[in-house]
């Protein structure tokens, strides 16, 4: 592959990321929550089993007072919760909220939204090989913005 090959595919996956993320954030936002996009990479990473300002802020690849400024926000908003950490009685952990749990459902229904619009150009096939081929180049995330 020629580099120019190389530069033409790596700006077409950056653009279907960051109009994937935009579609999502839109759709979140049509389904009634007051969302940002760094909310969504933060529910990603809280979603499991909730996490520490420190962990958050290692997931985000930002610094902990980011990270913190960031939690302040949704935990005003009511998408998330502080809670003693249960193994280490100095942490906090964050976790999400009923509120934060109905906005990462939204985020869901609007990537399959997203999604559908894809299939409608490549078929279902295409979009199946793309999500099994995209798998095997970044099978793990995290997934976090590229700031």
């Amino acid at each position: 592959m020629q580099n120019s090959e190389a530069l033409a595919l790596a700006a077409a996956l950056l653009a279907a990321a960051g109009d994937l993320t935009q579609r999502i954030n839109d759709g979140v936002v049509a389904r009634g929550f007051e969302a940002r996009p760094a909310w969504g990479f933060a529910f990603a990473r809280l979603a499991p089993d909730g996490a520490t300002v420190t962990e958050l802020a290692a997931h985000l690849g930002v610094t902990k007072q980011a990270a913190s400024q960031l939690v302040d926000e949704i935990v005003r908003k009511g998408y998330a919760e502080r809670q003693p950490h249960p193994a280490d009685a100095r942490a906090r952990l964050v976790v999400l909220t009923e509120r934060g749990w109905a906005c990462t459902r939204a985020a869901e229904e609007a990537a399959a939204d997203a999604v559908r619009g894809w299939t409608d150009v490549l078929g279902e096939g295409e979009v199946r090989a793309l999500r099994e081929r995209l798998g095997r180049i970044a099978p793990y995330g995290p997934i976090r913005p590229a700031w």
